[in-house]
Parts: structure tokens; C-alpha cells; sequence
């Protein structure tokens, strides 16, 4: 089932890829009940997960199934099983969630909207690009020219070099973890883009950096708030729950964008819905509808808000 299932939705899925320009798409989402896997493509290599079944199985049972699922995919593909990467993705917490699987270092180049990203295929359970955000990412870079740039939460930059690409005048990228920042650093290089007096890549924790830019009474056109659903890794002093801090993010996040500016909210959490009624000074877009792309119809995505305090989004 599921080799059909791929070779079936990869036919379906290449043409539209090529004429977007694209080699990164989503494959299979869960769709067979029984087999509770995404698999995402990456140019002749793939990235798949088990999602955490609601009950235990053998080990050996277990592992036999991965090995099948595996083979399944390869085939769908025809494709060498080497270049099929399957782990599990279990329910994590704390300094664990971000943690290496191994250390194989299989990374690779693809394609989206003519540029270009670094890709970890093997250590770690997200590649380094989150495929449901790119229409996020254009919405962005559209808007991007002559702005003074945020991106909190920045992981591995693509919405900052998006934001390059559409002409920002400056950007901060702010993020804890000095792999990832490195890792952006390098995704604006493959892109002609260096780090500088206009691109700057700042290791902190948000909320720190927040507090210091109200202090200092600095602003941006375009802040990028992408949190994840929960964190308290060791760097921060406190844990930080999506569905209980979103408030207090957005509103330190207002306090340093220009009154003309635009906020770019996202939450990952499951379910989670902005409810405008709590910020009733603002303007709010669910941009949901406008970002989901050919590889996610049907599918759930994060939610995803253009706040403002002035006008809606303009659409073409």
C-alpha cells in the first residue's frame, strides 16, 4: 500500500515541484491509517518519521516494520534504500527535542523559490527546512524590500534568507543555539548573501533580546515570531509554553515593531487558533488559507498571522 501510495504521489507531485521550482515536497502524510509515517523529499533523498503509535509493540517487531516501511518507500521511489532516512519521532521535552539522533552528517543542497538550503537528512528528526512554511517564507520575501528585519525563533534562517532575497535592508536573526545560526550562516552564503553590518546573527534567548530592544527603544518593519510549541532548554531561564506565553510573546514582539510594521506569527501547537478578540487595537490575518501549498492540501498546517495596526494584507 504504501509503495503505491509513493510512486502514485510522487507522479503527482514532480511535475507540479518543477514548475515551482522546487526539489523539496512533502510525499505522504499519514495517509493510510496503518501506516502513521511522513515522508518528505529532498531531491533523490528522503527524510520520513513514525509518529508515536497510542500503543506498544515488540522491539524486533518494531524494527522489522521500519525496515519494511523503509524498502516500501525506496521502491516507490526507486531509489537505494541508503538513501531513505526513517526515525521516530516520540513525544520530547526539554533539552531532548533539539538533541542529534546520530552523527553521520549526510547533508545535502535543494532548491525552493530559486534558492538554495542546506539540508541534514540523517541526525536530526527536522531536516533544517520546515516544507509548510514556504509559502510563508514568499509571503515575506515579498514584502521584504527596504525593511529592517526580526527573525526570533530564527532556527536555520530561511525566513531570513527569504527576507535577503526580497531586498531587506538589514536583518537580525536571533536563536539560541550557535549550530543553528551557523547553519544559517552558511544557507546565506549559498545564496551569495554574507554575514555583515546588514546581516547579523545574534545568539540569545528571545525574550532576553526583547527586553533589551525595549530597553534601547529599537524597532523593525518586519518581525518573524515563530516559536516552538514548548521549550526549557538549559539556556533559558524559564520553560516556555506556546498555548500560555503566546500573549506575552506577541506583545513583547509590539513593543518593538515600528507602527507601521508587520508581525509574522506562527504556532505549531496542535489546535491552536488566535482568537483577534484579544488584541481588539490590532488588525489580525489568518494567512492559513493563503499559505497552504500543492504538497499539504488537505492537510493540517501551523496556523499562521499578519498582525498589524494598519492595513489587511494587499492580494494578487
Amino acid at each position: 500500500m504504501l509503495e503505491n501510495r509513493i510512486r502514485k504521489r510522487f507522479r503527482h507531485l514532480r511535475k507540479w515541484a518543477k514548475r515551482i521550482g522546487t526539489d523539496a515536497f512533502r510525499l505522504y502524510n499519514r495517509d493510510i491509517p496503518e501506516i502513521p509515517l511522513v515522508v518528505d523529499y529532498y531531491g533523490q533523498w528522503v527524510s520520513a518519521a513514525l509518529y508515536q503509535r497510542p500503543y506498544e509493540k515488540d522491539e524486533a517487531e518494531e524494527r522489522h516494520w521500519l525496515a519494511a516501511m523503509t524498502q516500501a518507500i525506496a521502491a516507490g521511489l526507486e531509489l537505494p534504500e541508503s538513501q531513505v532516512f526513517l526515525k521516530e519521532r516520540k513525544r520530547q521535552r526539554g533539552k531532548n527535542q533539539y538533541q542529534k539522533l546520530r552523527d553521520t552528517q549526510v547533508v545535502r543542497q535543494v532548491r525552493e523559490g530559486g534558492l538554495t538550503f542546506q539540508v541534514n537528512l540523517s541526525d536530526y528528526l527536522d531536516t533544517g527546512l520546515f516544507l509548510d512554511r514556504r509559502k510563508a517564507r514568499d509571503l515575506l520575501r515579498k514584502e521584504a524590500a527596504g525593511k529592517r528585519v526580526l527573525n526570533l525563533f530564527a532556527y536555520t534562517c530561511s525566513f531570513s534568507v527569504y527576507a535577503a532575497a526580497g531586498g531587506a535592508q538589514e536583518i537580525d536573526s536571533v536563536d539560541l543555539s550557535n549550530t543553528y545560526l551557523d547553519w544559517g550562516k552558511l544557507n546565506f552564503r549559498l545564496n551569495g548573501f554574507e554575514a555583515g553590518s546588514r546581516y547579523r546573527f545574534i545568539a540569545a534567548e528571545t525574550e532576553d533580546f526583547l527586553r533589551r530592544g525595549i530597553r534601547n527603544r529599537r524597532t523593525w518593519d518586519s518581525i518573524i515570531l515563530d516559536p516552538p510549541s514548548f521549550s526549557n532548554s538549559k539556556k533559558m531561564t524559564g520553560a516556555l509554553d506556546i498555548r500560555r506565553d503566546y500573549k506575552r510573546l506577541i506583545s513583547q514582539s509590539l513593543e518593538v515593531l515600528d507602527k507601521k510594521g508587520t508581525l509574522w506569527f506562527s504556532a505549531n501547537a496542535k489546535g491552536f487558533r488566535l482568537n483577534p478578540a484579544e488584541f481588539p487595537e490590532l488588525h489580525i490575518e489568518n494567512l492559513q488559507p493563503l499559505i497552504i501549498d500543492e504538497d499539504f492540501i488537505g492537510k493540517k498546517i501551523p496556523s499562521c498571522y499578519k498582525i498589524s495596526r494598519s492595513a489587511p494584507l494587499a492580494r494578487s
